[in-house]
């Protein structure tokens, strides 16, 4: 009987040292910790790897933590950087337009003392301060500056929330806006006014075009225009050094002409009388050939011509 009470007894100081051991012996795993309490007071930040408490008096704060959307607690701290996705939020700009944003936060816990003992719910304590900051910020600005500066607001939101996060062991390394969403009467007046400006410029250019168009057309007139007149001139030119030329040339072969007759009726008799003789029997020719109803006229100096004609005569007999 005895025996058998001992045998208890043994068991169950195993099983009491085994569960001690147990208390008394605590895994951390790599980028986590605990905050140690001793008799309600802060003790220690455990380290990942086995750490060594005593148990029933040695025990692990807890921390509020924000899980798939659901504040819960833990004693375990996650040190790793964490990604809050807040939802959306109705805020309203400068010019009075209200409209909705969401926002993503990414930060992550570089103090456990601080974020466990300076502020009691810090999730909630991030989401507040992220919606108060984001909705001070697009105060601020109007709408279309809102629309296109989400890196300013980005990173205006991502100083305030770092500096007042800091006394919470908070590093917040990045703030993304995800939609910003406004009215949908906004929205169909930005799509008129998007759709006014492409019809706009699609007008500027097509006069554009034309007036380009019609620019090179008239170059090109212009210069065909001084083409041909350049054409015409060279072709001016040219028909004027061909009439001086014929005339020369004209006037060559008279000039040898002359010499040639007066050559061949002497020094005695002028030329000239002999040359207007030779048109005034063309000319006799061409009547006699026309018309013998017509009365013709003869000047008066047609007697001397008559003379010539009678002394080339008598120079032909004396030939």
């Amino acid at each position: 009987m005895l025996g058998d009470i001992m045998t208890y007894v043994l068991i169950a100081i195993v099983i009491l040292v085994v569960i001690i051991a147990k208390k008394a012996l605590v895994i951390i795993p790599q980028s986590e910790t605990k905050i140690i309490e001793r008799l309600g007071k802060y003790y220690a930040t455990l380290n990942p790897g086995i750490n060594i408490i005593i148990p029933f008096i040695d025990r692990a704060k807890e921390i509020v933590v924000l899980n798939r959307g659901r504040y819960s607690y833990s004693n375990c701290i996650d040190l790793r950087e964490q990604v809050y996705d807040f939802p959306s939020q109705n805020v309203i700009t400068k010019d009075n337009i209200q409209m909705e944003i969401n926002a993503l936060l990414y930060f992550q816990i570089v103090d456990p003392f601080k974020a466990v003992y300076e502020i009691s719910n810090l999730p909630n304590a991030i989401e507040k301060l992220t919606q108060t900051t984001l909705r001070n910020i697009i105060g601020e600005m109007e709408l279309d500056e809102t629309l296109t500066s989400r890196d300013t607001i980005n990173t205006k939101l991502r100083a305030v929330l770092d500096d007042a996060t800091d006394k919470w062991g908070v590093k917040v390394n990045r703030v993304e806006l995800q939609d910003i969403i406004p009215p949908s009467t906004v929205l169909n007046a930005m799509e008129k006014q998007m759709q006014a400006e492409r019809n706009k410029r699609a007008q500027i250019l097509t006069s554009e075009g034309e007036k380009a168009a019609e620019i090179l057309a008239s170059e090109g007139e212009k210069t065909a225009m001084i083409n041909r007149a350049e054409a015409a001139k060279q072709q001016a030119i040219l028909h004027a050094e061909g009439e001086a030329q014929a005339r020369i040339r004209k006037a060559e072969a008279e000039a040898i002409a002359i010499e040639k007759i007066t050559e061949a009726v002497g020094k005695s008799t002028n030329p000239a009388n002999y040359l207007l003789a030779q048109k005034y029997i063309q000319m006799m020719e061409e009547l006699a050939k026309g018309d013998k109803t017509k009365t013709v006229y003869l000047p008066y100096e047609a007697t001397n011509v008559m003379g010539s004609i009678g002394g080339i005569k008598e120079l032909f007999k004396g030939e």
